[in-house]
C-alpha cells in the first residue's frame, strides 16, 4: 500500500473540486478504487468508473461517465493496458459548493497510524484519541484500511475493528 501515491490522489481531489471540475481521473490501483467505492457509498463522488486514457462517455441526461456493460468497468483490462488504467470520478456539488470540500491524509508514508475500537470510539464522540483528532461535524468521515477492506470509522465501530487511519473527509 503506497500511502505516496494516496497523499498525491487527495490532493487532486482537493485541487479538482477547488477548481469546480466536474469530472476527473487518478491513477488506477485497488486502494484508490476501494476509497473512491467508499466515498461514492458515503455520497462524497458522483460515480466511480474505470477507464483508459480517455475518459469514458457520459451519460445524456445525468451527466456522468458511464460503462458500456453496465458496471464501474468501462474498458476490457489485457495485458498491454494495464499501466494506462485510471479512475474517472464524478464530482459533486450541491448549490454550488462541492460535497468533499476537503480531503486530508491522517496517515503519512513516514508515520502510520494505527487505531483500536477504544480508540476509534473516542474518535467518533468527537474527542482525540493519540494522533487522531475527533470527529466535529456531522458530514465528516475517517476512512480506515482493515482486514475487512476500507471502511468508515464508524462501521468500524459497528464492527469492532481497527485499522490503519487513511484520511479524513469533509
Amino acid at each position: 500500500m503506497s500511502l505516496v501515491n494516496l497523499a498525491h490522489v487527495c490532493s487532486h481531489l482537493n485541487n479538482a473540486t477547488k477548481a469546480r471540475l466536474g469530472f476527473t481521473s487518478i491513477p488506477n490501483s485497488n486502494l484508490h478504487l476501494k476509497l473512491c467505492l467508499a466515498l461514492q457509498k458515503d455520497g462524497f463522488i458522483s460515480s466511480v468508473v474505470r477507464g483508459g486514457p480517455e475518459a469514458p462517455a457520459m451519460h445524456n441526461l445525468l451527466g456522468i461517465p458511464i460503462a458500456s456493460n453496465g458496471s464501474y468497468d468501462a474498458e476490457e483490462l489485457t495485458q498491454s493496458n494495464v499501466a494506462t488504467r485510471r479512475l474517472w470520478l464524478g464530482l459533486k456539488y450541491w448549490q454550488s459548493q462541492p460535497v468533499l470540500s476537503k480531503i486530508t491524509m491522517v496517515s503519512k508514508p513516514t508515520r502510520r497510524i494505527t487505531i483500536d475500537t477504544a480508540g476509534l470510539r473516542e474518535v467518533i464522540r468527537g474527542q482525540r484519541s493519540d494522533y487522531v483528532e475527533g470527529i466535529r461535524s456531522p458530514g465528516e468521515s475517517l476512512y480506515l484500511s482493515t482486514d475487512q477492506g476500507i471502511k468508515e470509522a464508524r462501521e468500524c465501530v459497528e464492527k469492532k475493528i481497527g485499522g490503519l487511519v487513511l484520511c479524513r473527509a469533509l
